[in-house]
């Protein structure tokens, strides 16, 4: 099992890791389907958690409401998520705490989120995070998301860690895989929004596994 003398830098995953956002989006998809006229298609929350917001919107447009474009659905969707960051979504437990340690220990971290930019340093100013990071990157930055390493590789790259030192902690499956496939040590961090499938699925590829970051900080 990996420890913190293995740990040289770490990269965190935001909505889910973080902070507890994963409902609020869920609720945008009723939402957004709603105000288009539309009851939101059972299992699609599901179905598009492992697009980027660039495929989601395209995915939208050409299967649901063709007369908009992909762009006014991308603009739409940060508009009804910018409140619920910038003013509600709480941090997740013991996040404070795992971040006290790392820099106790002198380690680096950052952020990479499929998250809009502009959400993402709203909550993170908001709860005193975004100053205790390295970078914020998102799908702005890296449009094809978390299916493809890329984003990994760019965080690994700026903390100046080897890939085999540098900490990924996620929720998602599909992101889990990712980072394991590219030779990331993983921690999996459990979300209610995970189903219980996914969850052994991750619990079977990480490195280490736990239902907050307060279990990992004493598992490491």
């Amino acid at each position: 099992m990996i420890q913190f003398s293995d740990i040289h830098a770490v990269i965190f995953d935001l909505d889910g890791t973080l902070i507890d956002s994963m409902q609020i989006w869920h609720e945008i998809d009723i939402a957004f389907f709603r105000e288009n006229g539309l009851e939101l298609p059972q299992g699609i929350s599901e179905q598009v958690a492992k697009m980027s917001i660039d495929e989601w919107s395209e995915f939208f447009v050409a299967n649901y409401v063709p007369t908009l474009t992909p762009a006014q659905v991308t603009a739409r969707i940060e508009e009804m998520a910018s409140e619920h960051y910038r003013c509600t979504i709480p941090i997740k437990p013991h996040v404070t705490a795992f971040l006290d340690e790392l820099e106790r220990r002198g380690i680096p971290c950052g952020i990479c989120t499929a998250t809009y930019r502009s959400s993402a340093d709203a909550v993170l100013t908001r709860l005193g995070l975004l100053d205790r990071m390295q970078f914020v990157l998102t799908d702005e930055d890296y449009p094809e998301g978390k299916t493809n390493p890329g984003i990994y590789y760019a965080a690994q790259e700026r903390l100046g860690a080897d890939i085999r030192h540098t900490l990924v902690i996620e929720d998602a499956l599909h992101c889990i895989e990712t980072a394991v496939k590219a030779g990331f040590p993983v921690a999996a961090v459990y979300d209610p929004s995970i189903s219980a499938a996914d969850w052994e699925r991750a619990e079977s590829l990480a490195d280490l596994s736990g239902n907050d970051l307060g279990e990992i900080l004493r598992k490491l």
